[in-house]
This record gives structure tokens, C-alpha cells and sequence, in this order.
């Protein structure tokens, strides 16, 4: 019997999926609503390099980025495999889209390093 390596990538998907799920919105409202409106107030230098120095911080933002490019990567493979029907190119497609996953995971990483 083959073994299969797509117990591991849906793990990776399924993991993306509710890490993105429960995080980006509430970055995004933060972010994008609370901070301009007023609502919290907006922080300081400071206090943003103290909570980017913090390796807890670094290791949050490396498994939210790494994880949601990993479940996007899944999910367009399956969509150019299943919805647009190019099954013939499954290889290429999946080492592209796990490929950039990957660089960018690295490039995440390597940047979260450097702060």
C-alpha cells in the first residue's frame, strides 16, 4: 500500500483554517475599526517594540502567517484540481502552491527574526 502525504497537508489546512478564522478578524477590527475610531487607544512606539520583542509574540505571528498560507496554498490546489478541472497538472500546481507557502513561511520567519 502507497503512502500518502495528504493526511499531512489537510492537518496543515485544517489548522490554517482556525488559526485564520479566529485571529485575523479580531486583528483586523483592532486594527481596522477600534484603533481609527477611537475606541482603544492607539499604542505608542514603545509599547509595540516591547510586544514585537517578546518571543511569544514572534512565534504567534510566525504559526498565523506560515499556517494561513499553508491553508490557502490547499485550498487553491483543490481549486484549480477539483473546480477548474486541471487534474493533469497536479504536480506542478501543488509545488507551486506549497512551494510559495513554504518561501513565504521563510521569508515570515526570517524578517520576525530581525525585529
Amino acid at each position: 500500500m502507497k503512502k500518502s502525504s495528504e493526511p499531512f497537508w489537510w492537518a496543515l489546512f485544517g489548522a490554517g483554517g482556525v488559526i485564520s478564522a479566529l485571529f485575523i478578524p479580531v486583528i483586523l477590527f483592532i486594527q481596522g475599526l477600534a484603533i481609527p475610531l477611537g475606541w482603544i487607544e492607539s499604542p505608542n512606539y514603545q509599547h509595540l517594540y516591547q510586544l514585537f520583542g517578546s518571543p511569544v509574540t514572534r512565534l504567534f505571528l510566525l504559526a498565523l502567517i506560515s499556517l494561513s498560507l499553508l491553508h490557502w496554498a490547499h485550498r487553491f490546489r483543490f481549486t484549480l484540481y477539483d473546480g477548474l478541472q486541471v487534474k493533469h497538472l497536479n504536480v506542478l500546481i501543488a509545488i507551486f502552491c506549497y512551494g510559495g507557502a513554504i518561501l513565504g513561511s521563510l521569508a515570515a520567519g526570517y524578517y520576525l527574526w530581525l525585529i
